[in-house]
């Protein structure tokens, strides 16, 4: 558990400091993302959704639940303007009481992602679940860019801002291990945040091509992102 708190806030932190690292990165982060997003949207899909469905005794509720995560993701996203997949704001648009908005969006969506890597998470039970943890930080990492992008105008206080950040999905692992939930209870949780997944993922393709244009390299790169998820989840 150690390990894997001190990569999700490391990886998050360096997400976010690197808007002051790499110059330039605001205008390139297009190609990450479509990266992030399609190994997110991978291991969604042939991990995620499969052990839900395999452990669930009544799968019909549980594809309600992940319908009620998609769209509780949109809502969540009309307070984030979403942040949470990279879309980046400049500080003159976001007024003080979006900039609320926005971390506490991102807090909810985070804490609820962390709670699928509790240690005693069903998804745990065929291996260490590297695949999940590697999706979040994937995702992750963009997220605190963007958060960094929107709040560059609050000098040092944006820091606080990304580190709260950072603590959200450790916390949601955290207190995923010492509540005592149903197993019902926590599928019904995974299901919301496996929704939550696909709707993000989803987002960024529309996104990445917003003239219905997807070209070579998003196709390459959107590809590279499935094989890495395929080969994280049935060979690590």
């Amino acid at each position: 558990m150690t390990l894997t708190v001190i990569i999700l806030i490391a990886c998050t932190l360096m997400g976010g400091l690197s808007i002051n690292l790499i110059p330039g990165m605001k205008q390139n982060l297009r190609l990450p993302l479509i990266f992030a997003g399609s190994y997110l949207f991978a291991i969604t899909i042939i991990h995620i959704i499969p052990e839900l469905f395999s452990i669930s005794r009544n799968p019909s509720t549980i594809g309600l639940y992940v319908l009620i995560g998609f769209f509780m993701q949109q809502f969540l996203e009309y307070f984030s303007s979403g942040v949470e997949h990279g879309h980046v704001h400049t500080n003159k648009a976001v007024s003080v009481s979006g900039r609320f908005s926005i971390i506490i969006a991102l807090m909810i969506h985070s804490l609820l992602e962390g709670t699928l890597l509790t240690h005693d998470s069903p998804f745990h039970e065929k291996h260490e679940s590297y695949s999940l943890l590697l999706g979040i930080v994937l995702h992750k990492m963009p997220a605190a860019f963007a958060l960094m992008a929107t709040m560059q105008g609050l000098g040092k206080r944006a820091i606080y801002l990304l580190i709260l950040f950072s603590l959200a999905s450790p916390l949601g692992m955290i207190l995923g291990d010492f509540v005592l939930l149903s197993e019902d209870a926590v599928l019904v949780v995974f299901a919301i945040v496996c929704g939550s997944f696909l709707h993000i993922s989803t987002t960024i393709f529309v996104e990445a091509s917003p003239e219905h244009h997807f070209g070579l390299n998003k196709i390459l790169i959107s590809l590279l992102g499935a094989v890495l998820a395929i080969l994280v989840e049935f060979m690590v």
